[in-house]
């Protein structure tokens, strides 16, 4: 059972994330290039986000290197909160929950995943 609750982590994790790498394909990364800058970070950078929501997020649904993946896409969260919510980071949202609820949880599960392996359901089970 232990095994098909780290498929069912790391499936739900990676396609959930990868809608969002969709998401910036399709409509670019104007507004991570804007956050970047409003940051004072390069604008080039803002292309990281392809790796972070687009490749990690395959290699985390395959297994194939997830616990790296998971902790690149972890990364990718925290950067996400700090730009996106840096300066509201102990506001509440309209429901009562913190404004950065969903991108902290994909961190959460990121780190979850690095701490808990792919599993024997996974390309490279470990």
């Amino acid at each position: 059972m232990n095994d098909i609750a780290k498929l069912i982590l790391r499936v739900s994790v990676g396609v959930m994330i990868l809608f969002h790498g969709v998401d910036k394909i399709i409509n670019g990364i104007g507004g991570v290039k804007y956050l970047n800058a409003q940051a004072g970070l390069p604008e080039f950078l803002a292309y990281g986000v392809y790796v972070g929501e687009i490749i990690m997020p395959i290699l985390i649904i395959l297994g194939v290197y997830a616990r790296v993946a998971s902790l690149v896409l972890a990364l990718n969260m925290l950067i996400a909160i700090f730009l996106a919510y840096g300066n509201s980071l102990f506001e509440l949202g309209k429901h009562g929950a913190p404004s950065f609820e969903l991108p902290f949880l994909y961190f959460i599960m990121s780190i979850v995943i690095f701490l808990i392996g792919s599993g024997k359901y996974a390309i490279n089970s470990k």
